[in-house]
């Protein structure tokens, strides 16, 4: 019994200096979270848009970051490039393909901390059905009480796709210089 007491005890005192990784979910529902796209449209001008649905939660290890970890969901029928047209076609079996890939995931595999509030983020990206390992750059914004009593923390990150990655066909639509497409993401979570 004094045996079993002591290695509690001591098990207790080990882990009492240690901060637990905390979990945060992505605050979409307050609008707190936006995973947007840039991309040359002809050569002439900028295309920008972004994904209105998503989902997702991280892990956030201050003791050891090697233990962050990342999940997203994106509805990709929700692309919104403020032009209904080129949104369908955007939609459509030549890029997007909604219809047979509704979905597009994000599931972290390693973080990188450069200790300058910076780091990279590594991780499985699919889309269309095809998955790619791609990097991140991430920043971390800030963390800290919100006004209704929660916990909240913040990140920005940036990564670049190339469509043939992901058997995206060019057409007149983008052109051929449209291969590069930059991707913006900015998350606040809050603390579960």
């Amino acid at each position: 019994m004094l045996r079993q007491l002591a290695l509690a005890l001591a098990l207790g005192l080990g882990t009492a200096g240690t901060q637990a990784a905390e979990r945060y979910v992505i605050d979409t529902e307050g609008m707190h979270a936006f995973i947007t796209f840039r991309v040359q449209h002809l050569g002439f001008s900028w295309l920008e848009g972004r994904f209105n649905r998503f989902a997702g939660e991280f892990t956030w290890d201050e003791a050891n970051p090697a233990n962050n970890r990342v999940e997203v969901e994106i509805d990709v029928a929700s692309l919104d490039s403020n032009h209904a047209e080129r949104d369908k076609h955007l939609r459509s079996a030549r890029f997007f393909d909604v219809k047979k890939y509704p979905r597009a995931t994000f599931t972290s595999t390693a973080w990188v901390d450069h200790g300058d509030g910076t780091a990279t983020l590594k991780g499985r990206f699919t889309l269309r059905g095809i998955t790619r390992d791609i990097a991140i750059a991430v920043k971390k914004m800030g963390a800290g009480k919100d006004p209704w009593g929660g916990y909240r923390r913040g990140f920005e990150g940036t990564t670049t796709l190339k469509l043939s990655d992901y058997k995206m066909k060019e057409g007149h639509l983008l052109g051929k210089v449209a291969e590069n497409v930059r991707i913006w993401i900015s998350l606040e979570g809050i603390r579960q």
